[in-house]
């Protein structure tokens, strides 16, 4: 398959190639992670005429961290320069501006789905449905270059359900490599959990809610962590070595340290050892 489908650079956000769609296009509550309300489509106050942060360096100490914790997996870019063809949304139609901001969460959704698939991918265990997951790459990269006029129509809920079936088959594979018992948590209650230095190898941990946990030293390695909700978890000196199906923005709502061991796919957030 083409080079440019499994290269994870482009599932990445590039706010330099986007014009600010996730400043523009989400909707946030005045909380601990937001300091004011903003609906979606309305331009966030800090966004500036050059489609920039105008507080980027101070968004924790002026109570915008889950700005700081947000990716579009690419998203941003794609919608931007390939679905709009570079057109500024504040220079084109009307009709444009609006466009953008209803799609730009349904390719984010396909981009996340590329971001799993290319994954799968990689993983020598999953090699007997390798041909399955690249029909589904090529599908899922084929349906964020569509119109705009069709994105809007997309049923992406449905082309997830496709997808995950794949990905649920690839964690199975994955996982039954890894020595010992496997635990089960999927969609699991585990907010405020004390998993200090937990066994978790191998785990399905699909789903859960680890909300402000403490996993300090928890063996995390070979688990599956897709869709895990990980908001102020602690993963101080974790290892989460081959864990698969970790994203970014999962990863940058936890807290951790120099000592948490990480798979490759991912980056230690700056937050983790910055002194605010």
């Amino acid at each position: 398959m083409p080079d440019h489908m499994t290269d994870r650079a482009e599932l990445r956000g590039d706010c330099e190639r986007c014009f600010g769609l996730c400043c523009v296009a989400l909707p946030f509550a005045a909380s601990a992670d937001f300091a004011i309300d903003k609906p979606a489509g309305t331009p966030c106050p800090n966004l500036r005429g050059d489609h920039r942060c105008g507080i980027h360096a101070e968004l924790r100490t002026k109570g915008f961290n889950g700005c700081t914790v947000y990716d579009c997996f690419g998203a941003g870019q794609k919608v931007s320069q390939i679905t709009f063809g570079g057109r500024d949304r504040r220079t084109g139609p009307p009709e444009d501006a609006r466009r953008m901001v209803e799609v730009f969460p349904v390719v984010r959704q396909l981009h996340e789905l590329l971001w799993y698939l290319t994954e799968a991918l990689t993983l020598p265990a999953a090699r007997p449905i390798h041909a399955d997951l690249g029909r589904a790459l090529e599908r899922t990269e084929a349906l964020t270059r569509q119109t705009p006029e069709e994105l809007g129509a997309l049923d992406v809920g449905a082309h997830r359900q496709e997808v995950n079936v794949l990905l649920l088959k690839t964690s199975e594979l994955a996982r039954a490599g890894i020595r010992g018992k496997k635990k089960n948590r999927r969609g699991a209650d585990l907010m405020g959990a004390r998993l200090k230095g937990a066994d978790l190898r191998g785990a399905n941990l699909r789903g859960a809610y680890f909300i402000a946990a403490d996993l300090t030293g928890a063996d995390l390695r070979g688990a599956d962590l897709v869709g895990a909700d990980l908001r102020d978890a602690d993963l101080t000196d974790a290892d989460l070595t081959d864990a698969f199906f970790l994203t970014q923005p999962q990863l940058n709502t936890a807290r951790g340290s120099a000592g948490t061991r990480l798979p490759r796919s991912v980056t230690r957030p700056v937050h983790w050892t910055a002194r605010l």
